[in-house]
Order: structure tokens, then sequence, then C-alpha cells
């Protein structure tokens, strides 16, 4: 997949008007394994649009382990750190369940010493408590390896922004990149500069992908709103991500052109930001 390796490349982009500038697509799940890269290689092609990179996860496929699986855990984080070895560009995202306590720590610093730079997991599709003391421990030991915690923030769940920001608050040292920016719940977040200017709280460590949320913002009563926290909630915080399958790359580009947003803003959403977070050539 050298399509993908293409750093300093520009976007050649047909159709909808996205702007020349290299795009790195931070959520990318492979429902089908390695099946999967042809489809998202097949939906860029049809817009005549090439990537930097994409971070690659296994949630909402076969490859995901459940609670108390942990070799299969450590299988299946091993296939997707060979095949991101074989697929240049692609940023392999590793799991665990939180609840198998020391084992996941374990399995969270296996992965790390062997160049993993993102851990996911997800209240929902897992079935775990954001506010459970375990994850926090896992999360802290994160902070300590240089690991980004990527959660989802969808809001599907009660209570899903106010645990992921006290989880953040609790581990100071982490950067977590909450996914969807809280949905449609993505008001709540607007808290993030008044937590700035209280002394010794917020340690400005928690990052957005707006994937989905920008689809449904783009063209809507609520778009000035949204642009509004996007700003509020700081541009340089701020990554896009296409949550493919369910969405298309070529899709969310062209909704967060929409935006209004600045030619410098859109820059740094659609590369400059990842390329800092998550330490990319």
């Amino acid at each position: 997949m050298k399509s993908f390796l293409l750093a300093g490349a520009m976007l050649a982009v047909s159709g909808p008007a996205f702007a020349q500038e290299p795009v790195f697509d931070a959520h990318v799940h492979l429902h089908k394994g390695e099946a999967s890269i042809p489809d998202y290689e097949a939906q860029l092609k049809a817009a005549n649009l090439k990537v930097a990179g994409f971070s690659a996860m296994w949630f909402g496929g076969p490859h995901q382990a459940p609670e108390g699986k942990i070799e299969q855990t450590r299988a299946n984080n091993d296939t997707l750190i060979a095949m991101a070895a074989r697929h240049p560009g692609m940023l392999p995202v590793a799991t665990v369940h939180p609840y198998d306590g020391a084992a996941a720590v374990a399995e969270l610093e296996r992965v790390a010493a062997r160049g993993v730079k993102v851990l996911k997991i997800h209240p929902h599709t897992q079935r775990f408590d954001a506010a459970d003391p375990r994850v926090l421990t896992l999360a802290k030991r994160a902070g300590e390896l240089g690991v980004v915690v990527m959660m989802d923030n969808a809001a599907i769940l009660p209570g899903d922004c106010e645990k992921l920001f006290n989880l953040a608050l609790a581990a100071p040292k982490t950067r977590f990149l909450f996914a969807h920016m809280g949905g449609l719940n993505f008001r709540f977040w607007n808290i993030l500069p008044l937590a700035r200017t209280a002394e010794n709280l917020f340690g400005n460590n928690i990052y957005f992908d707006i994937s989905g949320g920008v689809n449904i913002a783009a063209g809507s009563p609520i778009q000035d709103e949204f642009v509004w926290t996007i700003r509020n909630v700081g541009i340089d915080n701020v990554l896009i991500g296409s949550d493919f399958p369910q969405l298309t790359l070529p899709a969310t580009l062209a909704a967060l052109d929409k935006l209004g947003l600045s030619e410098a803003e859109k820059a740094k959403i659609r590369y400059a930001n990842a390329k800092r977070l998550f330490g990319l050539e």
C-alpha cells in the first residue's frame, strides 16, 4: 500500500474542492482485518484522494478480544503490528481490556516496546465503566510510556463526557484522544476554556477527532455552534477522522470544508495536529 506513504504529498482531488494539503485519517476500522484495506483505498481512489497515513484499529470487527481473553488480545495486537509493517503509512492502534488489570498493563507495556503509539479502549463496545479505577491505572501507565489513549466519546453512554473529563484530570500526564468530540453532546466540551483558567486543574491533555460529528453538523442549524466548540477546545487539539467504513474520508473532508474554517485551521485539523500528537515523520 505504497499509495499511503506520501510524506509531503499533496491531495489531488477531482469532484469536491478539497484543499491541496496532506491528510492523516485518525480513525479507521478494519472490520474485515487486512481485507478492509483495499476497501479503504477504493473510497480514496474513487475521489482521486491520497493520504499521508491513517490510524487503524480492530473495533467493530471479529478481532476484538473481550475481557479475560488476554492471549487472544496479544495475538490480535501482534497481527495488527505486522500488518502495519506491510502497509507503510498505517499507524497500528492496539487495544486491551482495562478489566484485565495487571495483564492489560503488561500488554500495554509490551506493545509500547514494539513501537505502538496509540491504545484504543471503548467503554461502550468493551462494556466497561470509564470511571473504574482499573481504567485510570491503565491510562496513567500509557502516559508514562508516551502512548496516546484513544477512547470513544460519541456520548452513547450516560455520563460519557463527564467521566472522560474526570479521567483526563486524574491522569494529566497522559494524552487522550476522544473520538467524535462528544457526538451531539459536543456542547459539554465548551467547559475546557474555563478549565484552563483553574490553577493546577487541567493539563491541556485532551485531543479530539471530529469523525461523525462534522458530517452531521456541516450545513445544519448547529454548524456555527459546532465550529465555536472546535475553536473553544482548541484548533491545535482537533484531528480529522473518517470512522471508515461507517463513513468515508472524502465525505468527511467535504463536510470539514463546509464549516467556514480558515485554510490555516483546516490544515492543522487535516494533518499538522496528528503529526504532532503521534510523532509522525
